[in-house]
């Protein structure tokens, strides 16, 4: 028989592991190692070695991807002008593919809800490359070369995988980061999703990216910050529709969006499960090094330390440069008022155009037969243009319409209305 002191004991025991069952788990107690790394790697990291964090395991592309296709929804978090980071959603989307063949749709932060019939048009075959910018608007709205998107976009038209317009329409950002919620117009309230301010770690990542600019002070951060969670929740709101709707219910769904939107989960991953709980992964860069001829924009920026890893696996990959164009036209142009054509405003010294004799003040007609009726008209034909082309530049001068002979010759690579 057990003693009256030893009854005394075991009571003790027992007391104090029904107080520790009962408290919630860590409090008051220190984290053990860094939360957004608890594996550290043991060895210095190399282009090409993919983390899975929560473990610190190193794998292979093909391990990482049969883990990731298991997922209902999987986010791949980019660097916009990093070619390296489309490489890495085209692989996705390839091994998401071949896992659920006719079951995967692709939604892209790149787009908003109103350009949805455009890529409709796209995935069904309607409309060419040329055809697709123009409808899309792509230089208006995105602003990036449309290169680092082609591959991506190409396999999906090829495979028929339906592409997602998740963005919240950019006057609707501007409404909302200008003025509170509450002083919106009616219409502009009625586009707004459900929208969550009480997330603690998006606001201290906000802050932290907000720092990072030039723009200072209280007003300006509530407003970026409204506006940060505009494009989470709607993304994350459009995410959802689609895949609780018809169309959307049977598949897979691959989110590329900015790193931001992804990392630690309380971007775009957490506002999707709010909405619909469901099984997702997440896929995050890191460039080890830059490769490219020009300099990177950095931002001075102080990122807050999160209780979670960033992504669940981690690619680290160099920061690329696209391949150079290699040749241009060497003009600088505006739109006719008439809707003619391109007024030359300047041609630039010993360039393929002023070689071809094209002057200040011509009105250009045609490139090979091509009507030039807007900027991306020559834009984009001068982009398809390779070192030793030679093409027929049509034009109006004082009057006199002309053909003139182009020789593309080597040069730095257009920029977007300087072709």
């Amino acid at each position: 028989m057990l003693s009256i002191a030893r009854l005394a004991q075991y009571a003790t025991v027992l007391s104090l592991l029904t107080m520790t069952a009962c408290s919630t788990p860590g409090a008051g107690r220190r984290a053990l190692g860094n939360p957004e790394n608890p594996y550290p790697l043991q060895k210095n990291a190399e282009i090409g070695d993919i983390i899975h964090l929560p473990t610190g395991t190193l794998v292979t592309p093909q391990q990482m991807f049969d883990a990731v296709t298991d997922a209902r929804v999987v986010y791949v978090g980019e660097t916009h002008d990093n070619p390296a980071a489309h490489r890495l959603e085209l692989d996705t989307l390839k091994a998401l593919e071949q896992r659920h063949p006719g079951k995967v749709a692709l939604g892209m932060e790149m787009f908003v809800k109103s350009q949805q019939p455009v890529l409709d048009r796209w995935v069904a075959g309607e409309l060419d490359e040329k055809a697709f910018l123009k409808a899309s608007r792509w230089y208006d709205s995105w602003k990036m070369d449309f290169a680092y998107y082609r591959d991506l976009l190409l396999y999906a038209k090829e495979k028929h995988i339906p592409v997602v317009a998740l963005n919240a329409e950019k006057a609707l950002v501007q409404a909302v980061r200008m003025k509170p919620l509450e002083e919106l117009t009616p219409e502009q309230k009625a586009q707004l999703p459900e929208m969550d301010f009480s997330d603690p770690y998006q606001r201290a990542q906000t802050e932290s990216m907000f720092s990072g600019h030039d723009s200072h002070g209280k007003m300006a951060i509530e407003g970026f910050t409204r506006a940060q969670t505009l494009w989470d929740e709607t993304m994350a709101d459009s995410a959802v529709r689609y895949l609780t709707g018809a169309d959307g219910k049977e598949r897979h769904l691959l989110v590329v969006a900015g790193g931001n939107h992804v990392s630690y989960g309380f971007g775009i991953p957490r506002r999707v499960f709010r909405r619909l709980p469901s099984s997702y992964v997440t896929i995050g860069g890191r460039e080890l090094s830059v490769q490219r001829a020009e300099k990177p924009v950095m931002m001075e920026v102080e990122v807050p330390n999160f209780p979670s890893v960033p992504f669940d696996f981690l690619v680290n990959y160099a920061y690329e440069g696209l391949p150079k164009q290699g040749v241009l036209l060497g003009v600088m142009f505006e739109p006719d008022p008439k809707g003619r054509g391109l007024v030359v405003n300047t041609v630039v010294p010993d360039s393929n155009a002023a070689r071809a004799g094209v002057q200040k003040g011509d009105l250009l007609l045609a490139l090979d037969n091509e009507p030039l009726k807007d900027s991306l008209d020559l834009v984009y034909g001068v982009k398809q243009k390779h070192v030793g082309d030679k093409s027929t530049l049509k034009l109006e001068r004082k009057g006199e319409v002309m053909d003139l002979a182009v020789e593309f010759k080597i040069g730095e690579a257009p920029k977007h209305g300087k072709p």
